[in-house]
């Protein structure tokens, strides 16, 4: 390694006019030489010893500026490295510093093998050596196989099969043709990861109405990617169930929203809050990945190409008059990156490392494609593009499976899909908020704020690299009393009275709003609206005066015909919640191109029902039991913890108490 860092130094002196190693006299070869292999092994200790100290500093400082402080911060180890030989004429301009630092690092990494997301023959073979060393000092580890989910966020079931045809991803292609088998499952209403990762890691999404709903009886907002909520939401999970979470036993959790009752935890929400210590390891993750210089310049490197390709794209976008589209300026552009480089890199390779510990439970979620996809579009070729990546991504941590101390087997699956289409405000020019007050006969503003995406990516950029920023807590309340609350889901909408402690019914809101109900179920954008009914118990509302009891839905869809099948089980489950709004409000569905009409600004959605949202996959080895019987289906997020169990089971490996069954407590 000191070698090639001395080599690259000596070729960078030879090609740039501001880096050189000998004074404006002339120096021997020998003595040009020896200043070269001088200043690279000084860079290579100061890099080794000073830079894991910087990196504990660089975590205090927000995520969107990390990549600046890399590319500053290793030139400036170089610097010093160079001012180091008393001997030695050798100098460099502070910007040249910066280019010859970057340069060392990547072939230093190239050559090196450190943690990053690459498919190279050389990182390859580093890593096998690497794994046969590990094998020689550690004891000899289980032969039962361990399992590692992969969760690829967002992306849905037909969006997988359509890219393996288009050839996008062969590593998924090449499983499906041997070892895997795909099968679709269907999430509850609320298809958003909030709900979904919660049911599949703990076993319960009980009364998660939404990704954020307002409890009247706490007089707060919760929001499922909120580090608080996230917390409060885990608890209830664990009191509700009786058991830890399917990852107690032997397990990591990586980059995920909740732990699962994993012991080894990195970059999960749910404990970003606590103070740091051994039980809070959040943001473990980034500082095991970026103390390796060589991968935090490459990752910055990355990072900000992948910002020059967003603003590219967006820029495309418009020029071309594309549509639908949102705003994609501001801080989107380093929302993506991190998303799509910094989380990537540092998940993945956390999980290489765990394989390489021989741990029993691997979950990771990689959020990438999720967050190109609401902005892009889920069938956009920016989308397209990060499937590609995502792809190499499983290919690089099958590789390492194949030289783990002990076999493994992955699955894949996601959280959720992402259904197409025009934002509410976009088609009708204005949104859900504006809409609401109208029926209420409240003043409408003329500028009225618009709802941002709620994607993950956002509060992990939050949560990464300094203490989380919660959200400001007059957001939680409305301005008055006695006026509406109302929060969008992705094509989800929810309304709440916050002066009325209980669930209001129908026959309360009527008489205190007479026209609020028939202007939003008549609205052409709200395919169907659910409230509570003194008379009938629940009652599901639509177009033309369409009033449908809950208990008549099998025999009389109504409003729910263009949601499929399972959509009035789903609206039954979400009516029995405590916490479920008193309005609830799904937007318009066309099953002919599975569009559905966001109330944020998202131009691909999930979190309601109607097209793809509903609709995820999993991914499983064909030596697992089938997931389900054949011919019947794989219904929401508690019945895939039950399969994920059952497989752990299979394998030997965590042997999670079975409890009575959720639905059996309640009861």
């Amino acid at each position: 390694m000191w070698a090639v860092s001395t080599v690259t130094m000596l070729v960078l002196a030879g090609i740039l006019p501001d880096f050189r190693l000998q004074s404006p006299d002339g120096e021997s070869a020998t003595h040009i030489a020896v200043t070269a292999a001088f200043g690279a092994g000084a860079f290579g200790l100061l890099s080794a010893l000073v830079w894991p100290l910087l990196v504990r500093l660089l975590l205090l400082v927000p995520a969107l500026v990390l990549g600046l402080l890399v590319f500053v911060l290793n030139g400036s180890l170089l610097l010093v490295a160079l001012r180091l030989n008393p001997a030695s004429s050798a100098e460099a301009a502070p910007e040249t510093a910066v280019v010859v630092a970057a340069v060392m690092s990547a072939v230093a990494s190239a050559t090196g093998g450190a943690l990053a997301v690459r498919d190279d023959d050389a990182y390859r073979r580093r890593l096998y050596r690497l794994a046969d060393r590990r094998r020689r000092r550690l004891p000899p580890g289980p032969s039962a196989p361990g399992t590692v989910f992969l969760q690829l966020d967002g992306v849905g079931h037909d969006v997988l099969v359509d890219a393996v045809k288009k050839g996008l991803m062969p590593t998924v292609a090449a499983w499906l043709d041997a070892t895997h088998r795909l099968t679709p499952w269907r999430t509850d209403w609320s298809s958003q990861t909030g709900a979904s990762q919660l049911g599949i890691l703990h076993g319960s999404n009980h009364d998660i109405p939404a990704f954020r709903w307002y409890e009247k009886d706490r007089g707060e907002v919760m929001v499922c990617n909120r580090p608080t909520s996230a917390a409060e939401l885990q608890r209830r999970a664990v009191e509700f169930t009786g058991d830890g979470g399917l990852l107690t036993a032997d397990g990591a959790s990586r980059g995920n929203l909740f732990s699962g009752g994993a012991d080894e935890q990195a970059l999960v929400l749910s404990i970003a809050t606590r103070r740091r210590g051994r039980e809070n390891r959040s943001r473990a993750g980034y500082f095991a990945y970026f103390s390796d210089p060589a991968n935090a310049v490459r990752t910055a490197m990355s990072f900000v190409a992948e910002v020059g390709r967003e603003i590219g794209q967006s820029t495309r976008a418009v020029l071309g008059k594309q549509r639908p589209r949102v705003s994609r300026g501001g801080l989107y552009p380093f929302v993506r990156a991190f998303a799509t480089v910094v989380e990537r890199d540092v998940v993945v390779a956390a999980v290489m490392g765990d394989l390489l510990a021989g741990r029993t439970a691997v979950y990771a979620d990689l959020v990438a494609y999720d967050e190109v996809a609401h902005h892009s579009g889920p069938r956009s070729r920016d989308a397209e593009k990060v499937l590609e990546r995502l792809d190499r991504s499983l290919a690089l941590i099958a590789h390492v499976a194949e030289h783990a101390p002990r076999p493994y087997r992955i699955v894949v699956l996601s959280d959720h899909g992402q259904s197409p289409g025009e934002t509410f405000r976009a088609r009708y020019g204005l949104g859900l908020g504006e809409l609401v007050r109208a029926g209420c006969g409240l003043p409408v503003p003329r500028k009225a704020q618009r709802t941002h995406s709620g994607a993950e990516a956002r509060a992990a950029v939050r949560a990464a690299l300094r203490r989380p920023v919660e959200e400001r807590r007059e957001q939680h309340r409305p301005s008055h009393h006695s006026e509406p609350i109302v929060l969008a889901s992705g094509n989800l909408g929810l309304v709440s009275f916050p002066d009325v402690h209980h669930r209001m019914s129908k026959e309360e809101i009527d008489a205190r709003h007479p026209a609020l109900l028939t202007t939003l179920a008549n609205h052409p954008g709200i395919g169907f609206l659910l409230v509570r009914s003194e008379e009938h118990g629940g009652v599901l509302l639509g177009a033309y005066g369409a009033e449908i009891p809950l208990d008549r839905l099998d025999d009389r869809r109504g409003p729910l015909e263009a949601f499929g099948p399972g959509a009035a089980d789903a609206v039954r489950r979400t009516h029995s919640f405590p916490h479920t709004a008193d309005i609830m409000v799904n937007s318009f569905h066309d099953p002919a191109d599975g569009e559905v009409l966001a109330f944020e600004e998202q131009i691909g959605s999930h979190g309601g029902l109607g097209g793809a949202q509903g609709r995820p996959f999993l991914l499983s080895p064909v030596v697992f039991s089938a997931p389900v019987e054949e011919g019947c289906e794989l219904v929401g997020a508690e019945q895939v913890h039950q399969v994920l169990r059952r497989w752990l089971r299979e394998t030997d490996g965590p042997q999670v108490p079975l409890e009575t069954r959720p639905e059996e407590r309640a009861a």
